[in-house]
């Protein structure tokens, strides 16, 4: 059963750890998450951006196969799945087709019409019992072609949104998604505790969650983040397992080709990074 990621989100935040949200891009990314979130007893959120849900055949497609796999694998820990950054119209298709959870991504937008939806959003997830995530001031790196530079949220901005009622709220503390560049001066403690300082209670979300160095991470979560994003992480340890397979030459030995021997190593690849994760953040236990 999916849940929204209220109530995982309200208990991180009282016990100072963070749930992570993992990305899925298919069948394979989406089982590994889900038993690995099992076997640590872990509640987890699962990501789909706009891109991926495309990919996957729509956001019916999606819904169908989570649920699926929740009832086949015996998954009982508390799985939110949720729409990542999604636009207006993309927010109001994944309430349509089942999701548990919703980030609307008004960041890019003048911030009276972030305000403006986000507030319709608000009423229409609170009916239904949907957690909904907002995002204030644009996180660097690129993201389905939103393109920022690790800018910081203004913690006014931040109070305004958070006092709609949202469940959660993203703020761009000098985070960035993809790799982080050599240059990088790290996260902007003191905007996300101005932040905090304006939003109270909220859950904080921290996106970018690739790069960014262990301590940083438990820094940030000890100053109120209680949910991590991990995507670009998961996708390069898939790549490197699947390059040293077929490097290795094992497509080529027996039946090495069959596509469930050729994507097993990443999938086990992707099961150690999120429990590698898992246990950073502290969910390890807590479901």
């Amino acid at each position: 059963m999916l849940v929204s990621a209220k109530d995982m989100l309200n208990k991180a935040r009282d016990g100072k750890y963070a749930v992570g949200q993992f990305n899925i891009n298919n069948l394979e990314w989406t089982k590994a998450i889900l038993l690995t979130a099992q076997e640590l007893n872990s509640p987890v959120i699962l990501g789909v951006s706009e891109g991926a849900g495309k990919y996957m055949c729509g956001y019916k497609t999606v819904v169908g196969m989570t649920k699926g796999m929740i009832d086949s694998l015996g998954i009982t820990v508390p799985v939110a799945l949720h729409l990542d950054h999604g636009s207006f119209d993309g927010a109001k298709a994944c309430i349509n087709a089942g999701f548990s959870s919703i980030m609307f991504d008004g960041s890019h937008l003048p911030f009276e019409e972030n305000f403006a939806k986000t507030t319709a959003l608000v009423n229409t997830c609170d009916v239904l019992g949907l957690s909904l995530e907002a995002e204030v001031g644009a996180i660097g790196g690129e993201e389905d072609g939103v393109v920022g530079a690790g800018e910081c949220a203004d913690p006014e901005e931040c109070k305004k949104i958070a006092d709609l009622g949202v469940t959660m709220l993203a703020a761009g503390i000098g985070n960035i998604h993809g790799k982080y560049p050599d240059n990088w001066p790290g996260l902007s403690f003191t905007t996300l505790e101005a932040i905090k300082a304006k939003v109270g209670d909220m859950p904080l979300v921290l996106h970018g969650g690739t790069g960014i160095p262990d301590d940083q991470i438990k820094k940030a979560i000890s100053l109120g983040v209680a949910k991590i994003n991990v995507n670009t992480e998961c996708q390069l340890v898939f790549q490197e397992a699947t390059r040293k397979y077929i490097e290795e030459g094992k497509d080529q030995i027996g039946k090495g080709f069959d596509p469930r021997k050729l994507l097993a190593p990443g999938f086990e690849a992707i099961k150690a990074k999120v429990k590698e994760k898992m246990e950073l953040f502290g969910s390890a236990g807590k479901a």
